[in-house]
C-alpha cells in the first residue's frame, strides 16, 4: 500500500480558497490587532505618562468551520487497506429451444456459461498532520483568571481543527476535481456537455459565456437539459462512463454538484422571468462556490477552472485546463474519501514545560471510471 505525504499541496489549497493566491497547478499524483503584533509603549494614560492601558475584555475568535464540500465519505474498516469492487457484466441471450423444436435433434442441458466478472482494486491512501504545541505555565500572566486562559487555548484547538476541515473538503474537492479532468480528457459528448454550444446550435444564437449567466434563454435551456441527464443515466447504458460499461443511476444515486454562481442566476433571471415565485429549474442539489479556489477576486473564470495534472489511469499524468464548469452529475459509486483514520497523539516536553498534539489524518480516495460521470459546462467556439 503506497501512503502519500500531501501536506505541500494542501497548504498550496489552503491558499487558494482564502483567496490568497492565484489559481496555480495542482498536482492532484496568533491575539493581534490589525497590523500590531504587540501592546509598544505609546498604551499609557495621558495624566501621568506611566499608568499602562489595562485591558477591559479579552475575545477570541472561536468560530468553528463545518465545511461546504459535497459530502462524498464513505464507510472505514479497520483491518485490511483494499478496496475491491466487483462487477459482473451482462450476459447475452441464446435461443429459446422450447419454441424450436425440431424431430431427432438433441437439446444439450449441460453447457457451462461462464459469467464474466471483473475486480478493481483501490490501494491508495494519503497522509498529513497538523502538529501544534501548547504551554499553560507561560501564558498564564496574560490572563486575568483561568476560564480566560482556557479560552485561549479553545481558541488555538478551534483553529487547528478548521484547517483539518478545510483540508479535508478540498481534498474531497481534488478528487472530484481529479474525475472532472479524466471526463474532459476523454473528449465524449455524452459526458463533456457544451451547454452554451448546445443552446447556440439548437437556437441558431451566437450567445457567448460572458453573456450566458444572464440570459434567461440560456438557463432555461441549461436547466432543461441537465434534467434531462438526470432521467437518461436511470436507463441502462453504455453512454455516461468512461470504461463504455453497462450502468444506470436511479436518482437516490445520483450527485448533482453546481457552481453556486450558475444556481444564483438560475433563481433571479427565471424566476424574474416567469413572474411567479416557483421555481422552475433544478432540485436535489449541492452547491459550491468554486472547482478549486477563488483566485484574489472570485472571477468567475477563477471558480469555474480547474487546472491540473490528473491520474486517469495511464503511466503518467496529464495536464488539464478547463473553464466554465458549471457542474457535474454522477452516481455516488463514482468516487469517494474511504477509511477516514483522524486521531491525536501527544508528546509532552518536560524539559520546556510544553506538549505537542500531533492532528493525523489517514484516509483513501479513488474514482471508479466505470460508473456514469457527466461534465456540463461553458465554453466559447474557436472561431
Amino acid at each position: 500500500m503506497e501512503v502519500k505525504q500531501i501536506y505541500e499541496i494542501l497548504n498550496t489549497i489552503t491558499a487558494e480558497v482564502l483567496g490568497k493566491s492565484d489559481l496555480v497547478q495542482e498536482d492532484l499524483s496568533n491575539i493581534v490587532d490589525v497590523g500590531r503584533e504587540i501592546i509598544n509603549a505609546e498604551k499609557v494614560d495621558s495624566y501621568v505618562n506611566k499608568l499602562v492601558h489595562h485591558i477591559g475584555k479579552v475575545e477570541f475568535n472561536n468560530q468553528k468551520y463545518k465545511g461546504k464540500a459535497p459530502s462524498v465519505l464513505m464507510d472505514k474498516w479497520e483491518y485490511g487497506s483494499i478496496l475491491q469492487r466487483i462487477d459482473s457484466e451482462l450476459p447475452e441471450a441464446y435461443e429459446n429451444s422450447t419454441w424450436n423444436l425440431v424431430n431427432g435433434e438433441s437439446y444439450d442441458p449441460n453447457i457451462f456459461y461462464q459469467p464474466k466478472v471483473s475486480s478493481k482494486f483501490f490501494d491508495n491512501k494519503i497522509t498529513f498532520e497538523v502538529p501544534i504545541s501548547f504551554a499553560e505555565r507561560q501564558v498564564k500572566g496574560s490572563f486575568s483568571n483561568a476560564t480566560q486562559m482556557n479560552g485561549f487555548l479553545s481558541m488555538i484547538t478551534t483553529s487547528v481543527e478548521n484547517s483539518l476541515t478545510i483540508k479535508l473538503d478540498e481534498l474531497i474537492m481534488r478528487t472530484i476535481n481529479n474525475y472532472i479532468g479524466s471526463v474532459i480528457l476523454e473528449n465524449n459528448p455524452n459526458t463533456s456537455i457544451n451547454l452554451l454550444k448546445e443552446f447556440n446550435s439548437r437556437f441558431n444564437e451566437n450567445l457567448t459565456v460572458d453573456e450566458a449567466l444572464t440570459n434567461a434563454d440560456f438557463l432555461r435551456f441549461a436547466n432543461f437539459l441537465i434534467n434531462t441527464y438526470i432521467d437518461r443515466i436511470t436507463r441502462i447504458s453504455t453512454l455516461f462512463n468512461i470504461g463504455e460499461k453497462e450502468r444506470f443511476t436511479n436518482s437516490e444515486n445520483a450527485n448533482l454538484i453546481l457552481l453556486t454562481d450558475f444556481v444564483h442566476s438560475s433563481n433571479v433571471f427565471l424566476q424574474a422571468d416567469v413572474r411567479h415565485n416557483e421555481y422552475t429549474g433544478l432540485k436535489n442539489f449541492d452547491s459550491i462556490p468554486y472547482w478549486q479556489g477563488c483566485g484574489t477576486n472570485y472571477t468567475f473564470n477563477d471558480i469555474s477552472t480547474i487546472n491540473v495534472l490528473v491520474n486517469d489511469g495511464s503511466d503518467s499524468p496529464k495536464e488539464v485546463t478547463q473553464t466554465g464548469i458549471i457542474g457535474v452529475l454522477f452516481d455516488k459509486r463514482a468516487l469517494g474519501v474511504t477509511n477516514l483514520d483522524r486521531r491525536v497523539t501527544t508528546n509532552y516536553n518536560p524539559k520546556a514545560e510544553f506538549y505537542t498534539n500531533f492532528y493525523k489524518v489517514d484516509c483513501g480516495y479513488f474514482n471508479d471510471f466505470n460508473q456514469n460521470f457527466i461534465v456540463f459546462y461553458i465554453e466559447d467556439e474557436e472561431v
